[in-house]
């Protein structure tokens, strides 16, 4: 039998990539062996799976059988794999302990060595009621199968978000106005692909959301940064021509400022003298201690607004949905692009976000949520604050921002709490070009309180000091 110089196959069970090289000097056998034995230590192959018979392999590679059964010997000899009588070859549900690898980088913390992740974005999902989620998933799983693409969202599922829309941001809108999404990120990837047009430009908070920025400019969109400050976004700075503005007035994101009513008056001005679409991410604007939050951009514009929610932030992404609120003819035009691509978001997280608010659940999550997310703000900032480690961001969200003075000083301080245990975001990766600010976001929502708090010490010692090995200037 005449072999190519590689051979490659991919299992249309599994589609499990197998290459094969005639040349190398490791027998072919052998090659076999460990290719799946690294799909099921990997991952690839998960216990349970079925396995051709060594026949249909040997015929998918090109091989002789002889070749299979000896690799499949192999790997039944090492436990990896099992037969069933009259059924077939099986990957094990528990196969040996994986072969040591090392391959994280030198002076890395392992993964499982990490005491604690505080980075931005990450709920507060263990403070989920559990009985009332498991209510919800055993209502939602009573509603009938449905025969037909909604390609709007469940009709219960858009009222519902009126309603939350309305007790909770203050913005009062029809169910028909509501579109479900699949969240903010898919959202965005909407508009960009069925309502802006390639080459048109996108103005973008700098720093900001970089999956959006990202999301913008793989729909061939050119995106232009705007600077924030302590009143978030600056319309003044926002260039002429601009299509559409991205900004998160509520809670921006990363620096976690508000903006101010006139910046908002500004903003919605220009976008109607000069045809500006402006997208309103308001990610966790539910989540707001100190003050009742500003008027939405949608409540001021809605001709002119499209407003974007998520229930990643206030319960969990596992639901994987969203909300938009848009002028009729943005609407329009995502439903045509869900049409013709096939699109829609996730009926099941619809479903149990449907009887999380139908049974008050949703409601009383939020308030339990504002009250513990307050308390852990609280006891972050009043240690730093004690030490003299100055703050960024207002009384709001999962996250504050501690700045720095430089890249450097950015770029230790994490190493030096990644070394300590503690993850941390830093300012610079926000930009969608080059950074002018620098410092550590820091989420509170991810852990138990506890852990957070037995972490206050680390964080001040880490957070207070002059990094450690600092260049010598000059």
């Amino acid at each position: 039998m005449v072999l190519p110089e590689e051979l490659a196959v991919s299992h249309p069970d599994t589609a499990l990539p197998i290459s094969l090289r005639r040349g190398s000097e490791i027998p072919l056998a052998v090659q076999l062996a460990d290719a799946l034995r690294d799909a099921a230590a990997t991952g690839h192959l998960r216990g349970g799976d079925r396995l051709p018979s060594t026949r249909a392999l040997a015929g998918r590679l090109g091989v002789s059988r002889t070749v299979t059964s000896a690799a499949y010997e192999q790997l039944h000899a090492e436990g990896w794999i099992a037969g069933r009588h009259g059924s077939g070859t099986y990957v094990t549900t528990s196969p040996p302990a994986d072969r040591p690898t090392d391959d994280t980088i030198p002076g890395e913390v392992r993964e499982q060595e990490i005491l604690l992740e505080l980075t931005p974005g990450v709920p507060w999902a263990e403070g989920l009621d559990k009985s009332a989620w498991r209510r919800a998933w055993r209502a939602a799983a009573d509603s009938a199968p449905t025969t037909r693409e909604n390609r709007a969202g469940l009709p219960d599922y858009r009222a519902a978000i009126a309603e939350h829309l309305l007790r909770h941001r203050g913005l009062a809108v029809g169910t028909d106005s509501v579109l479900a999404t699949g969240g903010t990120t898919a959202a965005v990837v909407e508009l960009a692909v069925a309502v802006l047009a390639p080459g048109e430009v996108v103005a973008v908070e700098e720093p900001g959301y970089q999956r959006a920025v990202q999301s913008f400019r793989r729909a061939g969109l050119q995106v232009v940064g705007v600077p924030v400050d302590g009143e978030g976004l600056r319309p003044d700075l926002v260039p002429a021509g601009v299509r559409a503005v991205y900004c998160s007035p509520a809670h921006q994101y990363p620096m976690g400022s508000r903006m101010s009513a006139s910046r908002r008056v500004d903003l919605v001005g220009r976008a109607r003298a000069e045809g500006m679409l402006l997208i309103e991410d308001d990610y966790d604007g539910e989540l707001r201690f100190d003050v009742a939050p500003l008027p939405l951009l949608a409540a001021l514009a809605p001709d002119v607004v499209v407003h974007l929610g998520t229930t990643s932030k206030i319960l969990t992404p596992a639901l994987g949905v969203g909300w938009m609120v848009a002028p009729p003819s943005v609407t329009a035009a995502v439903l045509e692009y869900r049409d013709r691509s096939g699109t829609r978001p996730s009926p099941a997280g619809q479903r149990v976000t449907i009887e999380l608010a139908r049974a008050g659940d949703l409601g009383r999550h939020l308030r339990k949520l504002r009250r513990e997310l307050f308390q852990r703000r609280s006891m972050l900032s009043t240690a730093l604050t004690a030490a003299g480690v100055p703050l960024l961001g207002d009384d709001a969200g999962a996250h504050l921002v501690v700045p720095f003075d430089s890249a450097e000083t950015e770029l230790a301080r994490l190493a030096a709490a990644e070394k300590r245990g503690i993850r941390l975001d830093g300012l610079a990766r926000h930009f969608a070009g080059t950074p002018t600010a620098y410092g550590a976001a820091i989420g509170y929502a991810g852990c138990s309180r506890e852990a957070l708090d037995g972490a206050l010490d680390i964080l001040v010692d880490l957070l207070r000091r002059e990094p450690e090995h600092k260049s010598p200037v000059g």
